[in-house]
C-alpha cells in the first residue's frame, strides 16, 4: 500500500514578511522572501510484500509561483510543481502507471532573443507595442507541442524498459508502466520528463519531482527526519510581460544567440531572472534553531549554482553551519564541509545537506548563488531562525557510510574493464551553432590512420600511462546514428570525458552511479578557450593533444558515487562505473537540455556476455565475435 502525506510548508511560527532592500538587485517588482517555501506532499510506501503500485498522473493545473503574480499554467505530475516526494524502502518494487492526462498544448511561449539587445535574464520579450524587437523571433512550432511524455528516473538502477527511453513518450490517454527495483542504497533521486528534442520544455514547463531511497544503514544515523527534512528544488524561470511591462505570470522561454564577427550563429542555453525553490520565486522557511536536513536538487535546465549561507544583514559567510553527507549516488563516508567559495550544483547533481541552525539563532540566513553565472538577483532563498534555545538530541557522526568504498585502477575497479571515449566539441565546430558530442572509437589499423591532420572527427592524444600517440575517429554525434557503445552486463567500465572547448557540460550517465577517478587538464588558447590545438573549422586535432597536467583536485563530494559530472573546458575527466543489475537500452547526455535537445545525448546497450557473443553488430566494444575479435579486444584492454 502507499500513504499519502501532505507535510507543512513551514516549521515555526512566522516571522513576518521581508521587505525588499532599499537598494540591490533587480526584482523585477517582486519582494524576495515574502512567500513561505511550499513542500511537496509525499507518497510514502509501507508495503509489507516487497513491491507497491501507484498511478501518477500528469495534469495541467495553475500555481501562483510568487504572491504578487498572477497564476501560472503548468505542466504537473498530480498537480504539484515540483511533484510529491516518493519515499521507498532499498529492495522494495515499486511500480508506477505515469499516466498522461494533460489537455491542451504546452503552457509556455518560448522565444529567440539577440544576447546584446535582449538579454536572457530580463523578462518579456516585445515592445511596448506588442511588436518583436529587431532580432527577436518566436520559436516556430513551440505553440503546437502537445503534451508528449517520458519519465526517467533520474539516478535509478533498473532495466532499460522502466528507464524512460526518449522515443517512448506517450500522448495524453496513455501511460508509461515502470518499475523500480530499488536495489541501491539509500539516496536522493528525482524524476522529470525525457521525451525525445522537447525534454527542455516539458521540464520547463514543471515535469519534475524527488523520489528518495532508504535504507538501514542511513536509519541507524538517525538523522533529521520529518519536518526537519526538507527537499529544496531550484529551478530557475522566466515570465513574460503585458504592454505594461507588469509581469503576466506566463513562463517565457527565452533563448538566445549571438553572431559572430564571420557571421555564424551560436546559439546559447535558457537561464532565467527569477530563481524559485520548490515552485517559488525567493521563498522564505521559518526554521527552529537545530539541526535540519536539505535533499538539494538542481533542477535548472542550465543553471550551475554555487551555493553559499549568508547573513542576510551583514553579509557575513556561515558555510560552517553547513555539512555536506551525500552525492547524487548516496552518502559520504563521513561529513564534508563545503568547498571554499561554496558548494556547486550543476544541473541534475544533488547534494544532501545538514545545516546547524542552533550556531544561527535569531538570524536570517540567506542561501544564495555565488556562481559568477548567477541570475541579476543572486538570492536563492531564505531562513529564518527562531531566537531561543531547542533541545536537539541529534549529533552529527563522524561516520556516516561504513559500506563505501573508493575507487581505484587496479583495486577496486578491475583490471579487465571496458573504455568509453567521448569528446564534448565547440560550438561553431565545422558549421554548427551549438557544442557536440562526438563519440570516438581508437584507430587500430596502421592502413586507416589520417594522411595528414587536421582531419574531420580525428582526435589525436598522448597516452599519459605509456607515452604513445593515440588516434580517435568520431563515429556518431548524434543520437540516431548507429549505436557504439556495448558493455556486458556486470562489467566495469571507465568514461572518459574529453573537453575540447566550449562551455562546461554536466555529463549523465544512465543505469550506473560512478566515482571519479582523475581530473586532468589540456592547455587552451588564451583567445578562444578552447583546447590548444584542436582546430574549430576543420573539427579535428592539428597534432597529438600533449600529456595532460593535473588538475583541479577532487573535492571529497566528488569522490562519493555519483551520476552526474561536470566537466569543465579542457578537461580530462575519467569515471568508473560498473553496468550491473539491469539490461537493455539506456542513454547518456549532457545535462543542459538545451544541449540535450540540440543533440549531446547518445545511446549504449547493457546485455548478458552469453547472448553479446551471438550479437553482430559493426562496433567491437565490449562484444566480441570470433577468435581474433578476442584477440582485438584483449589487446585494446591492455593498452587502455
Amino acid at each position: 500500500m502507499t500513504e499519502l502525506i501532505t507535510t507543512p510548508s513551514t516549521t515555526a511560527p512566522a516571522a513576518g514578511p521581508a521587505t525588499a532592500p532599499a537598494a540591490g538587485p533587480p526584482t523585477f517588482g517582486l519582494t524576495a522572501f515574502l512567500d513561505p517555501l511550499r513542500v511537496p506532499p509525499v507518497i510514502r510506501s509501507h508495503s509489507w510484500r516487497h513491491r507497491d503500485t501507484i498511478t501518477m498522473p500528469m495534469v495541467r493545473t495553475t500555481a501562483h509561483l510568487h504572491s504578487q503574480l498572477p497564476p501560472t499554467a503548468l505542466w504537473t505530475y498530480d498537480g504539484h510543481f515540483p511533484g510529491p516526494t516518493i519515499e521507498v524502502r532499498a529492495g522494495h518494487l515499486f511500480r508506477v502507471s505515469w499516466t498522461n492526462r494533460i489537455e491542451g498544448t504546452i503552457p509556455l511561449v518560448a522565444a529567440r532573443a539577440p544576447l546584446a539587445s535582449a538579454p536572457q535574464n530580463s523578462p518579456g520579450f516585445r515592445n511596448p507595442d506588442g511588436s518583436l524587437p529587431d532580432g527577436v523571433a518566436l520559436v516556430d512550432g513551440v505553440a503546437d507541442l502537445p503534451a508528449w511524455t517520458v519519465v526517467h528516473l533520474h539516478g535509478a538502477h533498473t532495466g532499460g524498459g522502466n528507464d524512460g527511453w526518449a522515443h517512448n513518450a506517450v500522448l495524453a490517454d496513455a501511460s508509461q508502466l515502470a518499475e523500480y527495483p530499488n536495489r541501491q542504497q539509500a539516496t536522493t533521486l528525482w524524476y522529470h520528463d525525457h521525451a525525445m528534442a522537447v525534454t527542455r520544455f516539458n521540464v520547463h514547463a514543471g515535469l519534475v519531482g524527488v523520489y528518495l531511497v532508504r535504507d538501514d544503514e542511513e536509519d541507524a544515523l538517525d538523522l533529521p527526519s520529518g519536518e526537519h527534512e526538507v527537499p529544496l528544488v531550484i529551478t530557475d524561470r522566466n515570465l513574460d510581460t503585458d504592454a505594461s511591462g507588469a509581469l503576466t505570470g506566463q513562463l517565457l522561454y527565452k533563448v538566445p544567440y549571438l553572431t559572430t564577427a564571420a557571421g555564424q550563429v551560436l546559439h546559447l542555453p535558457f537561464t532565467g531572472p527569477f530563481t524559485l525553490v520548490n515552485g517559488r520565486i525567493w521563498p522564505h522557511l521559518d526554521v527552529e534553531a537545530r539541526w535540519y536536513r536539505f535533499r538539494v536538487v538542481n533542477a535548472s535546465n542550465a543553471r550551475t549554482y554555487q551555493l553559499r549561507l549568508v547573513d542576510d544583514e551583514t553579509g557575513e559567510a556561515l558555510d560552517d553551519a553547513a555539512r555536506q553527507i551525500g552525492t547524487d549516488g548516496g552518502l559520504l563516508p563521513a561529513p564534508a564541509p563545503l568547498p571554499e567559495g561554496g558548494l556547486v550544483l550543476a544541473p541534475a547533481e544533488r547534494a544532501d545537506l545538514l545545516v546547524d541552525f542552533s550556531r544561527l539563532r535569531g538570524r536570517r540566513v540567506r542561501l544564495t548563488n555565488a556562481h559568477p553565472t548567477a541570475a541579476p538577483e543572486p538570492a536563492v532563498m531564505q531562513f529564518r531562525v527562531e531566537d531561543r534555545h531547542r533541545h536537539d538530541r541529534f549529533r552529527l557522526p563522524a561516520e556516516l557510510s561504513a559500506s563505501y568504498v573508493r575507487l581505484h585502477h587496479g583495486t577496486t575497479v578491475p583490471e579487465d574493464h571496458d573504455h568509453v571515449f567521448v569528446g564534448l566539441v565547440p560550438p561553431g565546430t565545422a558549421g554548427e551553432g551549438h557544442p557536440q558530442l562526438w563519440e570516438l572509437q581508437e584507430i587500430t589499423d596502421p592502413d586507416r590512420l589520417p594522411a595528414e591532420l587536421p582531419a574531420p572527427g580525428i582526435v589525436q592524444l598522448t597516452d599519459p600511462a605509456t607515452g604513445r600517440v593515440r588516434t580517435f575517429e568520431r563515429v556518431a554525434s548524434l543520437f540516431d546514428d548507429t549505436t557504439s557503445v556495448f558493455i556486458d552486463h556486470g562489467r566495469w567500465a571507465v568514461w572518459h570525458f574529453l573537453h575540447l572547448g566550449g562551455p562546461a557540460h554536466p555529463m549523465h550517465v544512465h543505469l550506473s552511479q560512478f566515482q571519479a577517478l582523475t581530473r586532468t587538464r589540456f592547455p587552451r588558447d588564451a583567445a578562444t578557450g578552447n583546447v590548444t590545438g584542436f582546430d574549430v573549422a576543420t573539427g579535428g586535432t592539428t597534432a597529438p593533444l600533449p600529456v595532460p597536467e593535473p588538475g583541479r583536485p577532487l573535492d571529497p563530494q566528488e569522490e562519493g558515487w555519483k551520476d552526474t559530472f561536470l566537466v569543465g573546458p579542457g578537461e580530462w575527466l575519467a569515471i568508473a562505473g560498473r553496468f550491473e543489475g539491469a539490461t537493455g537500452n539506456f542513454m547518456y547526455h549532457c545535462h543542459i537540455l538545451d544541449h540535450e535537445d540540440e543533440g549531446m545525448m547518445r545511446p549504449f546497450v547493457v546485455m548478458p556476455a552469453e547472448a553479446a557473443r551471438f550479437h553482430v553488430h559493426r562496433f567491437g566494444g565490449g562484444h566480441h565475435h570470433g577468435e581474433a575479435a578476442d584477440d582485438t579486444r584483449s589487446a585494446a584492454r591492455k593498452t587502455a
